[in-house]
């Protein structure tokens, strides 16, 4: 685009500026496949998030949401990004959130932050609902038209640029039978119209969404699905118990119920005393205390105004601020100690001293770090006392944009130009309450001769009750992270006409871009110092600029001759030179032709690019904490079981061959960690297809009807990401290639102390698939007025390939459930609506279609799901039609999600699907 707001913004022809061409031109002769979702639509849903309307897109993969509570209690994934709560992304392709640009008036926006990471994608969250006007989503790569990350596709945020008068609205929404999930969004905006010398627009918003507990739902109840129980063979409970799981003497021991006030008593051969063998029923549940859908508090407002001081000179500035309160919750804190419970290296060396009054065994538990042996394996304490851990993030994020834009005329031609600057920022910070400090709880179970002043020795061998708050105020902190994002975007464009073809003038826009960004997360000093009993992570900053320009030209061949109604050719160039690895050069061309007026086909070739984030070059060393089965573990269907070769492999991984390490599938440590070596990502996109919209429909009984079919092709090379964990053991496993068994690190007793997910160039990814959209609306009958949208996308292909020590391994995903990382990969998904209108009353009728998928770690098939949603609205003419009563019900089938295994939390995949149960609204609408 050659300026922001253009969009809307006529010239003296009746071109304008379209998302895909920074070229003025007839927006009917669209270069690239567009969807466009305007405020009709994003009311039509009775959501209060942009990106949970965005993720409904069958194009889309999803992203990041509210129903994800994976910050912090899981760490940060192995993508350099961490997650934050509250947080939400758009992910086109399933390409994931950082190949997807995002871009507000068509300018860049600030990426961004919520205190657990650097990310590489904006958080739509922070780009307030009340300024938008559109949505247009640019289905193709577009590097050479808007840089770097425009891999799958840009989402371009529309933003209100003129208003006349007052609006607002007032919604509430529950989910209707549990009485839960409780939404609010209050909006308000005036504008002074558009034929004023300044032509502005502001408004201001306030959005609470509550939680929802996993215990209100039936499908989150326990770890996995239909579970009833701990003692259930599926496993998934936690060895981290109320009561604790001491692995001490070679035996696997519990409390038979708590101990107050006194040292338990120890029989080795546990006929008597206060310990008994542990099993399996006696691990902990705790998935109940996870949140379903995260509470979010969001408020801000923007402010748009334009000056046209003459046709040579206007100025435009737009302000906008976002505030969030947001939070995740887990359950109470495992507080591993010992060689082999997966802490940190401090907890991992921890010794018990026999002076310590609660130790029950009558002798040190050595934990190897003073030069002998250890000499016990592990203790696992659920630390209940403390509470439930909370993550509680506090976000803001500011964007201010200056343009000055204008035309002139040179060569008897008009020509357009503009020059903008923006200046974002985000800033976010998180409380995590419940954590231990591992240097005091080393003191307080030390020798007891060296637990004075404020130490208080601590009792973790009593059970639930045991700890008491004096201990707790000891060795408990409560832990403070920080991460902030800043954006210096300059861009400067010139655009017009050269000469004429026969189909038209030719067309060119050339323009340059400087762009400064910056990132950095600061997690607490504790954390940095390898002193925290959770996630560990590390200090990680950087930043980067770029200098870029670029150049596009439109070729009009033919026009309204025989066969060509019009033949185009257009093309685009983007060199680029980046402070972190150099020069790079994209390309894109494509044709447009139109047999007849009605038929347009078109073709496009695309190169992209994308540099390394900030946080995939210097993010420094952290742990997500994955869901997976360990192949190595001696449990029921393993493949230490059930495969000869396997289990041969993995002792010579490590694992014992006597069978003794035997843990059931729950989260294994994959370490993180940037890497600034890395090189961009290149990617070549196809692009074919049609759009058919008939004059002879248009002129009868309908006022629009088209549909259009695009086949898309995307070859990712170099792709940034670790090599999947999943991967990683089950090629150890099976094939016994040293580059994978190297990446996993084993205790002695086969424990995973960590899996490497170091970053790297890893392979490749390509996608490929057809999508198809249609549009019908009637003119005005009898009954009113009609329409019907439906939008598809059919996925032929999806497949990542990631190096081995000899050769690649490729995984082809489409029709698949990945598990965690959580993402379906539907062979269809379908959003149609079908709308009404007679005099003051509209109704609409939403279905979302999702194919089934199959869970690729156990062939388990998740079967298709149809959402349905309803909406009426009532709008009195005698009310001067300003007033507008709303009613909706989403989910009005009460279609509950497909239980899955593999997924990281409740049982099922937040980027797919929604959260069970009806979710009502009303709302409560006034416009001029």
């Amino acid at each position: 685009m050659s300026s922001p707001n253009v969009a809307d913004d006529a010239a003296a022809d009746g071109e304008i500026v379209v998302t895909g061409s920074r070229i003025r031109r007839d927006p009917t002769d669209q270069p690239s496949p567009v969807v466009s979702v305007d405020e009709q639509a994003i009311a039509r849903t009775g959501l209060s998030s942009i990106a949970d309307v965005l993720q409904r897109i069958p194009s889309s993969a999803g992203g990041l949401n509210t129903k994800f509570n994976n910050s912090g209690n899981f760490g940060n994934p192995p993508d350099g990004g961490g997650v934050g709560a509250g947080s939400a992304a758009i992910d086109l392709r399933y390409l994931g959130a950082k190949r997807t640009l995002v871009l507000v008036d068509g300018l860049r926006y600030v990426n961004g932050a919520s205190a657990s990471g650097i990310p590489a994608s904006v958080d739509l969250n922070s780009i307030p609902d009340v300024m938008i006007g559109r949505v247009e989503v640019l289905q193709s790569g577009a590097s050479p038209l808007y840089g770097s990350d425009a891999i799958a596709g840009v989402v371009n945020i529309i933003t209100k640029s003129s208003q006349r008068g007052f609006r607002a609205q007032a919604q509430y929404g529950q989910f209707l039978e549990q009485g839960d999930g409780e939404t609010e969004n209050y909006q308000l905006s005036w504008g002074n119209g558009s034929n004023q010398p300044v032509d502005f627009v502001a408004g201001a918003f306030y959005i609470r969404q509550r939680s929802v507990s996993a215990a209100d739902r039936d499908i989150s109840l326990f770890p996995n699905p239909g579970q009833t129980s701990c003692a259930d063979p599926i496993g998934g409970c936690s060895s981290y118990t109320p009561l604790g799981r001491f692995i001490v003497n070679g035996q696997n021991l519990t409390l038979r119920a708590p101990v107050i006030g006194r040292t338990p008593v120890y029989d080795p051969t546990l006929a008597g005393g206060d310990f008994k063998a542990f099993t399996a029923g006696d691990r902990f549940n705790f998935a109940p205390f996870n949140y379903f859908l995260t509470p979010s508090e969001r408020y801000g407002g923007f402010v748009n105004a334009r000056a046209e001081f003459s046709e040579a000179l206007n100025l435009r500035v737009k302000a906008v601020y976002n505030h969030r309160q947001s939070q995740n919750q887990a359950a109470f804190l495992p507080l591993p100690i010992g060689p082999d419970a997966g802490g940190g290296p401090l907890t991992r060396t921890v010794s018990i001293d026999v002076t310590n009054p609660f130790n029950p065994f009558g002798r040190t538990l050595n934990g190897g770090d003073n030069g002998q042996p250890a000499t016990y394996s592990a203790i696992f304490r659920r630390l209940v006392e403390a509470g439930q851990r909370t993550y509680s993030q506090t976000v803001d994020t500011m964007s201010v944009t200056g343009t000055l834009d204008g035309q002139f005329e040179m060569m008897g031609r008009n020509w357009y130009w503009d020059a903008s600057a923006v200046v974002g920022y985000n800033d976010a910070k998180q409380l995590f309450t419940g954590n231990v400090n591992v240097a005091r709880l080393r003191q307080a179970l030390g020798p007891i001769g060296q637990c004075t002043g404020e130490c208080v020795p601590l009792n973790v061998f009593g059970g639930v009750g045991s700890i008491t708050p004096a201990m707790l105020g000891f060795i408990g902190f409560d832990e403070r992270a920080r991460s902030n994002q800043v954006l210096n975007d300059y861009t400067a464009n010139l655009s017009g006409q050269l000469f004429d073809l026969p189909g038209g003038p030719v067309g060119i826009a050339i323009g340059y871009e400087h762009r400064y960004q910056s990132g950095s997360f600061t997690p607490d000093p504790l954390i940095q110092a390898g002193l925290g009993a959770d996630i560990p992570a590390q200090a990680a900053r950087g930043s980067f600029n770029v200098d870029e320009v670029y150049g596009e030209i439109r070729l009009p061949l033919l026009k309204d001759v025989p066969f060509f109604s019009s033949l185009e050719l257009n093309g685009a160039v983007r060199h680029s030179d980046y402070s972190t690895f150099g020069g790079n050069t994209t390309l894109t061309g494509g044709g447009l032709w139109k047999p007849v007026s009605d038929l347009l086909l078109r073709g496009s070739y695309a190169e992209s690019v994308r540099a390394p984030s900030i946080g995939e070059l210097f993010g420094a060393q952290s742990r997500f904490d994955q869901s997976l089965p360990d192949p190595c573990s001696n449990v029921a269907g393993s493949l230490f079981r059930t495969n000869a070769t396997a289990r041969t492999n993995c002792i010579a991984d490590g694992v014992p061959a006597s069978g003794s390490y035997a843990e059931p599938a729950g989260q294994l440590p994959v370490l993180t960690g940037g890497n600034s070596a890395l090189q961009p990502e290149k990617a070549r996109t196809l692009l074919f297809g049609g759009a058919y919209s008939p004059a002879w429909a248009r002129g009868g009984f309908a006022s629009a009807l088209s549909l259009e079919v695009n086949y898309y092709d995307v070859r990712v090379r170099d792709a940034i990401a670790a090599i999947p964990a999943n991967v990683l053991l089950g090629r150890c496993a099976l094939t016994g290639d040293p580059l994978s068994c190297a990446a996993t690190t084993r205790t002695a007793n086969g424990f995973i102390s960590s899996i490497s997910g170091l970053l790297l160039n890893t392979g490749g990814i390509r996608t490929r698939g057809i999508d198809a959209t249609f549009t019908l609306r009637t003119r005005e009958t009898g009954a009113g007025v009609f329409g019907l949208s439906v939008i598809g996308n059919y996925l032929l292909g999806y497949q990542e390939t990631v190096p081995a020590t000899n050769g690649t391994t490729t995984t082809r995903y489409e029709g698949t459930e990945r598990g965690s990382p959580d993402q379906a990969y539907p062979r269809f998904k379908g959003l149609a609506t079908i709308d009404w209108a007679v005099g003051p009353v509209t109704a609409s009728v939403t279905g979302r279609f999702i194919d089934d998928v199959r869970e690729i770690q156990n062939t388990t098939v998740l079967k298709e799901r149809l959402y349905g949603d309803v909406q009426l609205a009532f709008r009195p003419a005698w009310m001067d039609s300003r007033f507008a009563l709303t009613l909706g019900v989403n989910n009005v089938f009460d279609q509950d999600p497909p239980a899955c295994f593999s997924c990281s939390l409740n049982n099922y995949d937040p980027t797919t699907y929604d959260v069970p149960g009806r979710f009502g609204y009303v709302r409560l609408s006034y416009g001029l």
